[in-house]
């Protein structure tokens, strides 16, 4: 079942999150009040799929009024390969649509060879005609890697 994630999800999703090697956890930005914050600012657009009484995968999805993006899509390693990440990938992009979004962006690390692949499955872009640049405003918000 794919339904739209709520703030009461944050303590499986984390934990979900915590099961991804590779995973960056942000400090403040993936603490339960960053989450809080940005499902508030984004109530119908991410998502997670639960099964067998648990969630298995999610996607943080939001959008500025002109393009959305994906943060977080992950699935749980025993869960993969049953088109798990395709469906909560579709009911993303549908809830986008209904709030009048035409595009979605997403980043994925260099090194995530699963994600990469996955992507370029389901038919996204790899963008090559543009840099990608970032500003850090706070510096208490670090970043850690699950190993």
């Amino acid at each position: 079942m794919i339904r739209v994630m709520t703030i009461e999800d944050y303590d499986e999703i984390f934990a979900l999150w915590m099961k991804i090697k590779g995973f960056g956890i942000r400090s403040v930005d993936d603490s339960r009040e960053g989450i809080d914050r940005f499902l508030r600012r984004n109530p119908t657009t991410s998502i997670v799929a639960v099964e067998d009484g648990k969630i298995v995968g999610s996607i943080l999805c939001g959008h500025d009024g002109r393009r959305g993006c994906f943060y977080h899509v992950c699935v749980d390693p025993d869960y993969r390969m049953r088109g798990i990440g395709r469906t909560m990938v579709v009911k993303a992009m549908e809830a986008l649509k209904e709030e009048e979004i035409n595009k979605v962006c997403l980043i994925a690390f260099a090194e995530n060879d699963i994600g990469n692949a996955f992507w370029n499955e389901i038919g996204w872009t790899k963008r090559l005609d543009l840099n990608y640049y970032d500003f850090t405003l706070n510096e208490e918000n670090i970043t850690a890697f699950n190993k």
